[in-house]
């Protein structure tokens, strides 16, 4: 890795990760820092046809396809648009990354989290943010309220109160790495945390 840093935008469906990823990009941007906003699934051509299968309503995937085909985005995302960035220097703001695998697939799926996180870290090269921001949100406050739902977004519940849980655990494990904040706070509360960690980051006085 390069002179740049890598920021991780975690949490469960409806929490807010795109307004906040969008807010720090906006500050970055007024502070004349290099940057760019990608996301998972997704951020690539390949990318882009992988999140519509796993999104897609009408598609019945296997739990373990659908482990394979974020394993794939996620391989090509890196080798695309993350490492060639961060080698540049740039800042990448990242809208899911492998604690939404590990997450979904392993606490909310059942997959053996041991397995998925070996098959997660070898398809990333075990490349590891500098920051995970994880956006803590009980799900009955947001995507069971959403209106109309992806494939994920539909899954239940139970599901996703796993899945919730199992973002906090995995935070719990590397807490330098994370700053867990509350997804129903103000937008502006929120957004001033994470330029205060980010600024520490990136050696500012501010941001």
């Amino acid at each position: 890795m390069g002179k740049g840093r890598f920021i991780v935008f975690e949490g469960g469906d409806c929490a807010g990760k795109t307004t906040q990823v969008n807010r720090l990009s906006r500050r970055l941007r007024v502070a004349g820092i290099e940057h760019i906003v990608t996301r998972q699934p997704g951020g690539t051509k390949t990318g882009d046809v992988v999140r519509s299968l796993l999104l897609d309503t009408d598609q019945e995937l296997d739990y373990r396809c659908e482990a394979l085909l974020y394993s794939a985005d996620k391989a090509q995302h890196l080798a695309e648009v993350v490492r060639p960035a961060l080698d540049r220097g740039v800042v990448v703001l990242c809208d899911r990354y492998v604690d939404s695998m590990l997450a979904y697939q392993g606490f909310g799926r059942g997959i053996a989290t041991d397995e998925l996180e070996a098959l997660a870290r070898w398809a990333t090269s075990d490349m590891r943010p500098d920051l995970t921001v994880l956006l803590d949100v009980d799900p009955s406050q947001a995507v069971e309220i959403k209106g109309k739902k992806d494939r994920l977004e539909s899954a239940g519940n139970e599901f996703h109160a796993r899945v919730r849980q199992g973002f906090l655990d995995l935070a719990s494990r590397d807490p330098q790495r994370y700053l867990v904040l509350n997804a129903r706070d103000r937008i502006s509360t929120i957004s001033d945390a994470i330029s205060v960690e980010v600024a520490k980051l990136l050696g500012l006085e501010s941001l």
